[in-house]
């Protein structure tokens, strides 16, 4: 009877969303012991790993998970030469794990990103709102005032125009944290306890021209959609710069989607951000940023792209020559990226056909 019982519960247990056609890519040098929190949520899954740090060093999954794990010498090994615009010793090489997907969509978080809750205390499942928002449209050229007007509960309100709420497809969904505020060195350091408390149940369309610090702790994307625009540039290891990984992402993607008429949502989902980074190895890292990001914000502002970009590789590569037209001036280390940025298109495009398809050599077990 006991059988049965267990029988029926589990046939009637939900199928996942997009249970095989969505990628959970996380970036570490630790074990992965924070996925017992995610277990409900994650095992239904296939994660791929981007070990950064030393190779030899012996990542521990826990058992159930189904994953691939990539270290430094993958990379090397997959890429070859091209491997150099991957970084090394920071989180921006999880952008690998997007190149080396076969999947549509991809969720990507840190591995000291804990299950938040809702105000009830119910256990938010992150990866679901992800997807519910993935697959509603957005409202890119025109602000709802009672925000996602596709969630229940809410709708167009008065004066919206009716030829506008087909809405665009939803590229990129950006999600918030509870706890641990994303702020720069300096915030960090005139708010050493400052704790994000405010739990607000929204999800808004970011307009079109508006542009946005990208957090790439818990972010979902369509892959087919945006994917080649998601490359978290030259960071960590032998660069002036970090923890602007993210951010550059954010905005070259962006002025991709306003190109190609494809929508950008944040707000819900929250996770608990667990472990305050260490503000003055932030500002070690950020000082040079601080500075410069008041002369990349206006250059992203101005970016135009030309009617023939029409795929986002077109517009990638259009882009990464604004940017060593530019950006260079600023300093010699845009110019190295903006040739980054050349290769990661060239590799992506190596890797995403059939041919390259068959490179993938993953280390550790794939099911």
């Amino acid at each position: 009877m006991a059988d049965s019982a267990a029988a029926v519960a589990a046939a009637a247990k939900p199928v996942p969303l997009l249970k095989d056609e969505l990628d959970i890519v996380i970036p570490t040098i630790r074990n992965l012991d924070f996925l017992e929190m995610w277990r409900p949520f994650f095992e239904p899954y296939h994660l791929i790993i981007v070990q950064d740090g030393d190779p030899s060093k012996i990542i521990r999954v826990p058992d159930g998970f189904d994953y691939e794990l990539y270290n430094r010498n993958d990379i090397n090994k997959i890429l070859g030469p091209k491997a150099s615009c991957i970084s090394f010793k920071d989180s921006a090489c999880r952008c690998f794990g997007y190149m080396v997907s076969k999947k549509k969509y991809i969720y990507t978080i840190d591995d000291d990103c804990f299950v938040a809750k809702d105000p009830s205390g119910k256990m938010i499942n992150a990866l679901q709102q992800h997807i519910k928002n993935l697959l509603c449209p957005s409202t890119p050229f025109f602000f709802n005032t009672l925000y996602d007007p596709y969630t229940e509960g809410a709708d167009f309100v008065r004066g919206y125009p009716f030829s506008l709420r087909e809405g665009v497809p939803t590229a990129v969904s950006h999600g918030l944290w509870l706890n641990i505020p994303d702020y720069d060195a300096p915030t960090q350091l005139v708010k050493p306890l400052e704790r994000n408390q405010r739990y607000v149940d929204a999800v808004l369309t970011i307009p079109k021209g508006t542009l946005f610090p990208m957090c790439g702790m818990n972010l979902a994307f369509d892959r087919e959609l945006i994917g080649p625009a998601m490359y978290f540039g030259l960071m960590g290891d032998g660069q002036p710069i970090g923890r602007y990984d993210d951010m550059w992402a954010g905005w070259c993607v962006k002025v991709i989607c306003d190109h190609l008429g494809l929508g950008v949502k944040t707000g819900l989902p929250y996770i608990w951000h667990s472990k305050a980074s260490n503000p003055f190895v932030n500002l070690r890292k950020e000082y040079k940023g601080i500075f410069w990001q008041e002369e990349i914000i206006p250059f992203f502002q101005s970016a135009a792209l030309p009617k023939d970009c029409t795929t986002v590789q077109k517009c990638y590569i259009e882009l990464s020559k604004q940017v060593k037209d530019k950006l260079s001036k600023v300093d010699p280390y845009f110019d190295k990226l903006a040739d980054a940025m050349i290769t990661w298109i060239e590799a992506w495009d190596e890797l995403n056909t059939p041919t390259g398809a068959a490179t993938k050599a993953p280390n550790g077990k794939a099911k």
